[in-house]
């Protein structure tokens, strides 16, 4: 059995004008009924495909939220029964049903033409027999045959070879079989549907995250929720309720004032700009539905698109909202049941993260180096320095010991070897929290011990203390990495200004101080600014990224008779 152990000092969620319950449903069904014209402009009725571009599977996800405006009884519905709508979502199935190959499956292929080789896609999978689900009464015979054929065959597939381990895909999968029995009248996929969701229950840490290496990985929780939500609306199993709370506060911390998503702890993506609007997961709680108020209150209710609406008006639950304190300074601790890991710090404008999840180079591309363990934001610049991990990139690392020119990635390289090719340690083995200010980290890398601190002096004012012992003759470096702004000029305490769009390189000549993104660094003598600093992306077979995947490095040295430094951040008045 495990514990839900979370040290957390306060609780930060409370917005004044907050009403007491999360009430949606009516704007959903109007703001659906608004988007059901938009998804038939791109709807080719001969070929029964949805989307633009290159076509993929996930374009037919179109027919769901069309079969929630038809099933949806409502005054402002003129889409209820529509027989037009009908054959859309149809011939949408059958667009599916004449690519599948033999087994069921689709080919994985991405808008930009790449492929991944075959696969039941689990999204499409789940739409589609959610949508057959809401409309099958109403097909025409020899269609509802057809569907049922293929999405048994699917499906059948999925319960043999697709729920072999606990992941998000199988999660996802797991709570599509169990609405495909519950469609097909196969009760038997049912329990064992509910079966493996209750193993993804127990997988999730005590901290309300989910992992696939060490630590969390934040996006993907996203997908675990929704699966149990969508599972919990359907089958009414009130076993995973406790896991979805716990998931909706450890979301509830782990968001930056703007509505962007910490990407310190997360062990699979770096940081993107894109407000995390939740789904139907979190709308069963007080915790998740605070979260979801919090989000549409920034993102906009009427940008959730037609897919979360869709599932919104099917599943969603109204109901309170978590009420906690309106202190404005704050630290929270997230404890994995066995140690401190991470904490979020508050106070007026700033705010931290600090993360001391550490694991060995991990040679699956997907798990990403946790090398970039502090990441600082202030209301007036947003994420200021962080952006999270990648791999193949040692310049995103916190320091460095050893030459950083021994891991790169070779461009055009498929199938990389991601460990250094000699002595260089990039990623901690070790990493302690001090939790009390100035905040911090103690970290270890082979031979050297480095620490950081971070002492926020004022409202515009932040210092950042580096330092380290060391036991050889390695090099060891610190880095700090500015979040991207390419249209930004960057200006040296030269007077030289550089153009990221234009100049590359590396400058040794700072002037004492870099001007960027409206904060001003003072920097010790011998540091140097770096870019571009690319990651590798996972996403793309080559691994390439483009320059606004970027971050801008400034890399300050730390020698035995200089084993510490100073920079100062001072935000800039607009």
């Amino acid at each position: 059995m495990r514990f839900f152990l979370l040290s957390s000092i306060v609780l930060c969620i409370s917005i004044p004008g907050w009403s007491a319950d999360l009430i949606y449903k009516e704007d959903m069904i109007g703001l659906l009924v608004k988007e059901v014209p938009k998804i038939l402009e791109n709807y080719d009725s001969k070929t029964g495909r949805f989307g633009t571009g290159i076509w993929i599977c996930r374009d037919q996800h179109d027919i769901y939220p069309l079969a929630v405006a038809y099933s949806t009884k409502h005054e402002d519905n003129p889409y209820f029964k529509d027989p037009q709508i009908l054959e859309a979502i149809v011939r949408g199935g059958d667009a599916l049903i004449e690519d599948a190959d033999e087994d069921g499956k689709w080919i994985f292929r991405k808008k930009d033409g790449s492929e991944w080789g075959m696969i039941w896609m689990p999204w499409t999978y789940s739409r589609w027999v959610r949508a057959f689900d809401l409309v099958k009464e109403d097909m025409p015979q020899e269609a509802r045959d057809r569907w049922e054929k293929a999405l048994t065959l699917g499906y059948s597939g999925v319960k043999e070879h697709a729920l072999n381990s606990v992941h998000n895909i199988p999660a996802h999968h797991a709570m599509g079989l169990y609405i495909a029995g519950k469609a097909l009248n196969k009760p038997e996929w049912m329990e064992f549907a509910s079966d493996f969701l209750m193993k993804v229950v127990e997988a999730q840490n005590p901290a309300g995250y989910w992992s696939e290496n060490i630590g969390p990985v934040v996006a993907y929780n996203f997908v675990y929720a929704d699966a149990l939500g969508t599972y919990y609306a359907v089958s009414g199993d009130e076993r995973v309720l406790p896991a979805l709370e716990r998931c909706a506060e450890y979301h509830l911390h782990f968001t930056y004032p703007d509505g962007t998503t910490v990407e310190t702890i997360d062990e699979r993506n770096p940081y993107h700009d894109t407000i995390r609007t939740g789904n139907v997961g979190f709308t069963f709680t007080p915790e998740g539905r605070a979260y979801l108020k919090r989000q549409w209150d920034v993102y906009g209710r009427e940008k959730l698109g037609s897919d979360q609406y869709a599932s919104l008006i099917l599943y969603g639950e109204e109901g309170p909202i978590a009420q906690g304190s309106e202190d404005l300074g704050a630290t929270y601790i997230l404890n994995d049941g066995e140690s401190d890991k991470a904490l979020t710090y508050q106070q007026g404008p700033w705010f931290i993260c600090l993360s001391a999840f550490t694991a060995p180079v991990p040679q699956n591309r997907w798990i990403q180096d946790r090398q970039n363990l502090v990441s600082v934001f202030h209301e007036q610049t947003g994420l200021l320095l962080g952006g999270g991990n990648t791999k193949l990139q040692p310049a995103w690392s916190n320091f460095t010991v050893g030459d950083a020119s021994l891991l790169s990635h070779t461009p055009g390289d498929e199938d990389p070897d991601f460990l250094p090719k000699g002595d260089l340690y990039h990623v901690p083995s070790s990493a302690t929290l001090v939790t009390e200010p100035p905040v911090g980290l103690d970290l270890e890398y082979g031979p050297a011990d480095c620490s950081i601190r971070l002492e926020i002096v004022d409202d515009s004012t932040l210092d950042i203390l580096l330092e380290m012992e060391e036991e050889s003759a390695l090099p060891v470096n610190a880095h700090l990495t500015f979040l991207l702004d390419l249209e930004e000029p960057l200006k040296l305490g030269t007077g030289e200004v550089i153009n990221l769009n234009e100049d590359k390189g590396e400058w040794t000549d700072l002037g004492g101080s870099i001007v960027y993104r409206g904060a001003q660094l003072t920097l010790p003598k011998g540091s140097s600014l770096i870019w571009p600093t690319l990651p590798h992306n996972p996403y793309r077979k080559d691994g390439h990224a483009n320059p606004e995947e970027g971050i801008v490095v400034v890399r300050v040295p730390l020698q035995v008779d200089s084993p510490s430094e100073k920079i100062r951040v001072e935000i800039l008045e607009d």
